[in-house]
Formats: structure tokens, C-alpha cells, sequence
């Protein structure tokens, strides 16, 4: 039996977003009657049709996959992402217990992957769970998490991942810890080396069930020349009839 679990947090206007950038506007741009007024279907006694909303938006707002050009201005927009790293085997290591602000070393993640027997491969959709996307609705969701390191990021590129994601904020530690630090955004600065992509803005990772052994389809609109796009990111997992 197959098990969908929706990992895409919900867009609307009051939701909460990275700071400074604005959560999304979205309005009424022609309701079923003013379409059919417009068509001049209301005069033959059809006066309900087609509505339609006008949505202005971020391209960093919700569940999204960040392009190169986000980082690397002359990189490829997010039209760019390969769609073949998109549609995969994925694996979530488990860093629920890291403290905010915290930045996750290679060897954290080597000694995550050794606890849930799995070694990654090329292709594979390498997940960060932090746990903050429990809270995603909360002033503490852009403060109380962990974040990926650049030479973690690295070691995982080192291995074949060029996709990757957190159910966090931002995919290095919140602003505070990297200044704290003075490392900023060195996990995203990757990119300027390397071509990889990671999702941001993930949650229910904890309902997957399962540390490996499923798929996961993050798709990005194909939004053109932008630094990031959408995503309605899915993990596809298969169960024994018997066992569901």
C-alpha cells in the first residue's frame, strides 16, 4: 500500500515567513459572477462561472527550493533545477536534539547515518530534521534551530547529494547563531563552488515513520530566472498491507 505524507507547509497570508521578507497577498481578482457578467454569459442565465485570485509572493515564501542564482548571480534561475535530482530515494537524519543555533558538523552527520545502518548514494534526498517544523506557525520558528554546516554540506555533495532540505527556516542556522559566529549563510554559500539545491520550509517529516526506504518528489515551479520557486514536496511511502 502506498502512504503520501504532504511535507509542504500551507501559503496564506497570515503565515509566518524569514524575516523582512513579506508573507504573501492574496486577493479576490474576479469572482464567478463578475466573470460571467464580463463574458456575457449572465445574459442567457448563466450568472455563476469562473473566479480567479490575484497572488503577489516572494519566491522564498513557504515550502521552496533554493536555485544557484540565489547565491551566484550569474547562475541559473530556478527554471534551472534538474528535475532528475527532484524525484528520488530519500533519508531523514534526525537533529531534533541539536540546540538552536547549532551548526551540524560531517562528522554529526556520518555518526547519524552509522545510528540508522544507511549509507548514502548518489541521487539520494538527504532531509535535516530539526523538529522546528512543529512550531512553523510560532515567533520561535525563525530563532530555535539547528542548521547545516558548509562542510557538512560539502561531505554530502562529497558522496553524490546534490539535493537536499530542512524543515527549518533556513537551511544554516538562524541569523543570530551565524552572527554570533560570523559564518553567514555558509551552507547556502556552497553553491558558489558547487551545484547543489536544498529545500527550506519542510515539516512533517516526522510522520514519513521512517529514517530511509521511501521516495520524495519536490518539484519546483518552473519559475524563470528566479532565486527560488515552490515546491509541493511529498515523500511516497510503500507499506505491507499487513503492516498498515
Amino acid at each position: 500500500m502506498r502512504r503520501l505524507v504532504d511535507l509542504s507547509m500551507p501559503v496564506h497570508m497570515d503565515m509566518l515567513t524569514f524575516p523582512r521578507v513579506p508573507p504573501p497577498a492574496i486577493t479576490v481578482y474576479e469572482t464567478h459572477e463578475q466573470f460571467a457578467e464580463r463574458i456575457g454569459a449572465a445574459q442567457y442565465g448563466v450568472t455563476s462561472l469562473t473566479a480567479s485570485n490575484l497572488i503577489v509572493v516572494n519566491d522564498h515564501v513557504g515550502t521552496h527550493c533554493d536555485a544557484r542564482r540565489h547565491i551566484v548571480p550569474t547562475a541559473g534561475g530556478a527554471e534551472t533545477i534538474p528535475l532528475q535530482w527532484c524525484l528520488s530515494d530519500g533519508v531523514v537524519l534526525d537533529f531534533t536534539g541539536a540546540e538552536k543555533g547549532h551548526g551540524i558538523t560531517p562528522e554529526e552527520i556520518e555518526a547519524e547515518l552509522h545510528r540508522i545502518g544507511y549509507e548514502v548514494k548518489e541521487r539520494d534526498i538527504v532531509l535535516i530534521h530539526t523538529g522546528a517544523g512543529a512550531y512553523n506557525t510560532e515567533e520561535r520558528y525563525r530563532t530555535d534551530h539547528p542548521g547545516m554546516t558548509a562542510a557538512a554540506t560539502k561531505w554530502l555533495i562529497e558522496r553524490g547529494v546534490r539535493m537536499m532540505g530542512i524543515d527549518a527556516i533556513t537551511f544554516d542556522p538562524p541569523v543570530w547563531a551565524m552572527f554570533e559566529r560570523q559564518q553567514f549563510w555558509e551552507a547556502h554559500r556552497v553553491m558558489w563552488d558547487e551545484e547543489y539545491w536544498h529545500l527550506e520550509n519542510l515539516m512533517n517529516l516526522e510522520q514519513i515513520g521512517r529514517p530511509h526506504g521511501f521516495q520524495l518528489c519536490v518539484m519546483p515551479i518552473k519559475w524563470v530566472g528566479t532565486t527560488a520557486a515552490p515546491v509541493r514536496a511529498v515523500a511516497i511511502v510503500e507499506e505491507d498491507a499487513e503492516a498498515a
